[in-house]
């Protein structure tokens, strides 16, 4: 039987999405038990929500003034130290995924498998590599703890409501490392939906030109109720923060649908987007990538159509 640890990703409030897709993924193992990890100061709510989870067995919290930020070389001793109950350990492929779940898996000395996108096996998963291009399957030794990320875009999320798992405070002995210390969070404020869970997303790429012309892109957002995004053309260029950027060193995402504006479709941005139920591509290039993958495509200067697009939509509402 498999006993899986999946650490879960919060704010101190609300527990990320992504962790119920680690679930789902866990899930698709036969016979496994699932026990999440809330790592906070004061776990309760947290606790209480993934408790919440459809298919978790147990949810362990462990409180240490350590954990008031998600700071990763603090964090994987603690999850080291319960590793050793487990025959895997869980993260999403996320920003917090990325960041805690390698210095887990050198911890205990062992490979990461990273981006999980199907479950074939108890150690047996297909991942992409080569930017989505191709899938390639990995064997984890079976007398190893397999220590693995969970690509989130690849799975649905996990019921959430009904189930009611028990709570339990973990003890654990660790020498907490100080030679890395949280400093200060810079984020963009807004009232938009978050980008690695939205339904609709906007993105817009290097064709905006400045980052005053990619206001256009929150307007158009703003008119779909979607999050925003961007190109990693977009973020270099200086247009907007790295945290929106879309691709295969940003934000892996499956919106129901996502709109490309100005976006040529470098492989690295469609490996981001490849699981999106529908997209829809404007650019004035009718060469351009991204018509390859899209299901709608426009080939318009982009300052035009995507002003005429939110008028329209704004005045139905």
């Amino acid at each position: 039987m498999s006993k899986i640890l999946i650490v879960a990703e919060h704010d101190g409030r609300q527990l990320n999405t992504a962790t119920t897709k680690c679930v789902s993924c866990a899930s698709e193992i036969a016979d496994a038990t699932i026990d999440v990890l809330v790592l906070t100061t004061a776990g309760s709510e947290v606790a209480a929500q993934a408790a919440a989870i459809s298919g978790v067995g147990r949810v362990r919290v462990i409180e240490d003034p350590a954990n008031e930020h998600a700071v990763a070389a603090m964090q994987a001793p603690q999850v080291v130290a319960l590793a050793g109950e487990y025959s895997h350990v869980f993260g999403p492929s996320t920003t917090f995924g990325k960041d805690l779940m390698p210095r887990v898996a050198a911890l205990l000395d062992v490979d990461q498998i990273s981006d999980v996108m199907t479950v074939i096996g108890s150690h047996e998963f297909e991942r992409p590599i080569y930017a989505g291009n191709a899938i390639v399957t990995v064997t984890a030794p079976a007398d190893q703890i397999v220590v693995a990320t969970v690509r989130t875009a690849s799975f649905q999320a996990a019921e959430q409501g009904n189930a009611v798992a028990p709570v339990e405070n973990a003890e654990v002995e660790v020498e907490i490392p100080d030679h890395t210390r949280f400093v200060a969070l810079h984020a963009e404020a807004s009232d938009r939906p978050d980008l690695q869970t939205a339904a609709r997303v906007v993105s817009g790429g290097r064709a905006l030109g400045s980052a005053e012309n990619f206001e256009i892109i929150y307007k158009l957002a703003d008119a779909l109720g979607a999050a925003v995004g961007a190109s990693r053309a977009a973020v270099d260029a200086g247009y907007v923060p790295n945290e929106l950027q879309v691709g295969q060193t940003g934000k892996i995402i499956a919106p129901a649908l996502y709109v490309a504006v100005g976006i040529s479709g470098a492989i690295q941005h469609l490996t981001g987007i490849k699981d999106a139920g529908t997209i829809v591509a404007i650019n004035k290039d009718e060469e351009a990538p991204i018509f390859e993958v899209a299901d709608i495509g426009l080939v318009a200067d982009l300052f035009q159509a995507v002003p005429e697009l939110e008028k329209a939509l704004s005045s139905r509402t």
